[in-house]
């Protein structure tokens, strides 16, 4: 490896260290407790070093967001999906639940903790309304085939607001999961059965047809 190369891997590692730091630090003092000061101190660097990666805070918690989202729009894409929109809306499903499961902070920062207002940057614009990179518009453009279909009950017409009943029915699935199931007080079912039930329950009422 030449210098060049390996300097490229010394700054992309750095700043993934920051980047997981921040992620710890936004999640358990929220993002006004945050500092890049503290996210320095965490990672044992000054802060001159982080501000070579981010501009400020805000920087920072914008790329830690763009990413995580990333991640969700590419594990709808990492395998084939069913060509029927009904089946594959239960997929979206069983995979936004594994998102979650298998990346509880991303998951946290992503839905679980305040953001602060801002405004769509160039790179945003290229995302929003892609399916391709834009989770949501995934999960919007294939309830919107359903209803072409005929696949929804007559007086549900709105493709927005049945994308984001689905979306509510699974994040309580995962957001249980993260938030609670790790005391003695419920004697929760096992996570699978919870999650098919949800999608059950949800596309029963739904749809014209149950499947």
């Amino acid at each position: 490896m030449g210098v060049k190369e390996r300097r490229a891997r010394e700054k992309s590692e750095t700043r993934d260290k920051i980047l997981d730091a921040a992620r710890e630090l936004f999640l358990s003092e929220g993002y006004e407790g945050v500092s890049m000061r503290k996210v320095a101190e965490k990672i044992e660097y000054s802060p001159t070093a982080i501000y070579v990666h981010f501009d400020d805070k805000e920087d920072l918690f914008h790329e830690l967001v763009y990413q995580d989202f990333a991640k969700l729009a590419e594990l709808f894409q990492s395998a084939a999906m069913p060509g029927d929109p009904v089946e594959r809306l239960r997929e979206i499903g069983r995979r936004y639940i594994e998102f979650g499961r298998q990346f509880p902070n991303h998951y946290k920062l992503m839905f679980m903790t305040p953001h602060p207002p801002t405004e769509l940057d160039e790179r945003d614009q290229e995302v929003k309304g892609n399916p391709e990179s834009d989770a949501y518009e995934f999960l919007r453009l294939t309830v919107q085939q359903g209803l072409t279909q005929g696949a929804f009950r007559a007086e549900l017409s709105d493709a927005d607001l049945i994308s984001q009943t689905l979306w509510a029915g699974v994040h309580g699935v995962i957001s249980l999961q993260i938030a609670k199931c790790n005391d003695g007080w419920v004697d929760w079912r096992p996570m699978p059965e919870r999650s098919e039930t949800m999608l059950d329950v949800m596309l029963r009422g739904l749809l014209k047809e149950a499947r």
